[in-house]
């Protein structure tokens, strides 16, 4: 980790007045915040008046000694870390406080240089320790029905949820492509009455025009070529139960105003059927369009759409959520690493910051591809930034650059081209070292060379 907290808070509590203001001197030149004490009494006072990320005491103090202030600290929520000072004489006091929870312990006379280093370490060390314990507490969350996120955009969005679910009324889904609208409309059947019966679910966009009225409502035996029996269309198998039109934007008008007579009046006649029935379905429509240029250009129905916006749900894009990121990153890496069969535990940090960095123009369901990719590429125990893709190691991205990374599905990479990439990749981070190139990669340096083409 090379980023150690550059400025931390520090309570320095030593009784000689001299020593005191060594230690203060040293460790403000360093950039920390430092506040110093004779003992600790005052020591306890300020601990319980503000946060302080290090204590440096000295063991024996007039009073309750150094042991009793270690004590004190270890009783607290966010205990912070604790460096004994020590006499020779009472080093073995020392290695009874580094059993009871202290962090280090510097012998008197001090040596201002090892110090700093001392300092340094603890506050790294506990750096590490919060990142852990930050990716335990992440994994132990519950998720909501499959949506993962603790951000104040996805609390509003489950709340929603919850209220909107018992109502009967349709439900317009919007948000951007690979939000995770599908699963917000599987969340609304799952808090809903009809979460016993079923869900079905179909994109509009995936079905010729002329096959989607029969896929939706079914059809009679000789209803048309080829139409040797009748068949239940999607209203029928989802009855009592939901449906999810995604991609809705996409219905032809013809569809549209008979999903709309539908929505009136409760009933579907299928295709080459003189019959109507009952269709007992809640209707929940997804798009990432913008319907409103569309219903002014006449190809959605206005009508359609109000009936359809009877309630309205949009989902938040993943820029917007935060540190739901990293429980998202945690959630799909273990997903990969379970599928791939892969010991991968975790993220660097110098990684998560990376991908907390980006803007995912792809949403949640480009993180599942980054890390996806990371599990595969990896060669550690952990995902590091030579595991992730250049676009998120570039950093942010705009809208425009957004657009052309996903625009182009057809000038996808070959298997050697992204091999080839990635080793150019790893010789630019290792700065063209390639017996450490060749490590990294797991092959041998001739085969690099080979790959080079420098044999």
């Amino acid at each position: 980790m090379n980023e150690v907290v550059t400025r931390a808070d520090i309570l320095v509590v030593e009784d000689d007045t001299g020593h005191r203001a060594l230690l203060h001197d040293e460790l403000s030149d360093a950039g920390h915040a430092v506040s110093a004490v004779a003992d600790a009494e005052a020591a306890i006072a300020q601990l319980d008046a503000r946060r302080f990320d290090l204590v440096l005491s000295d063991l024996r103090l007039p009073g309750a000694g150094g042991m009793d202030l270690l004590a004190h600290c270890r009783r607290m929520a966010a205990a912070p870390g604790f460096i004994i000072i020590t006499a020779f004489g009472t080093i073995p006091q020392a290695v009874q406080a580094l059993r009871q929870g202290a962090d280090d312990f510097l012998t008197k006379p001090v040596d201002l240089d090892h110090l700093v280093l001392a300092v340094e370490r603890v506050l790294r060390n506990r750096s590490l320790q919060a990142e852990v314990a930050r990716y335990r507490a992440l994994l132990k969350r519950t998720d909501f029905h499959g949506l993962i996120g603790s951000s104040p955009p996805m609390l509003a969005l489950f709340e929603a949820i919850r209220r909107i679910a018992r109502a009967p009324g349709p439900v317009l889904i919007t948000g951007e492509s690979g939000t995770g609208k599908e699963l917000v409309a599987r969340a609304l059947h799952a808090e809903s009455e009809r979460a016993g019966r079923p869900f079905v679910a179909i994109n509009c966009a995936g079905i010729p025009t002329e096959l989607l009225e029969s896929e939706l409502f079914g059809h009679a035996a000789g209803a048309f070529s080829g139409a040797t029996g009748a068949r239940k269309g999607l209203f029928a198998e989802a009855h009592g139960g939901s449906l999810l039109l995604d991609e809705i934007g996409e219905m032809p008008p013809a569809m549209q105003a008979k999903l709309l007579r539908l929505l009136q009046d409760g009933r579907v006649r299928p295709v080459g059927s003189n019959r109507e029935e009952n269709a007992d379905v809640r209707i929940l429509a997804a798009t990432n369009r913008d319907l409103a240029p569309m219903i002014r250009d006449g190809s959605f129905r206005e009508d359609l759409f109000y009936r359809l916006e009877t309630f309205h749900i949009t989902v938040p894009p993943l820029r917007e959520r935060g540190e739901d990121v990293e429980r998202l990153a945690l959630a799909f890496l273990k997903r990969a690493a379970a599928a791939m069969d892969r010991d991968i535990r975790g993220v660097t940090p110098e990684a998560l910051r990376r991908l907390r960095r980006y803007d995912y123009p792809g949403n949640v369901r480009e993180l599942s591809s980054v890390l996806e990719r990371a599990v595969t590429f990896s060669r550690d125990h952990e995902i590091g930034e030579a595991d992730l893709p250049e676009r998120v190691l570039a950093g942010p991205v705009s809208a425009a650059g957004a657009a052309s990374l996903w625009r182009d599905q057809e000038a996808l990479p070959t298997l050697a081209q992204v091999e080839d990439r990635y080793i150019r990749h790893v010789l630019e981070r290792v700065e063209g070292n390639k017996r450490q190139a060749a490590k990294l990669l797991g092959i041998g340096r001739r085969t690099l060379y080979r790959r080079l083409g420098e044999d």
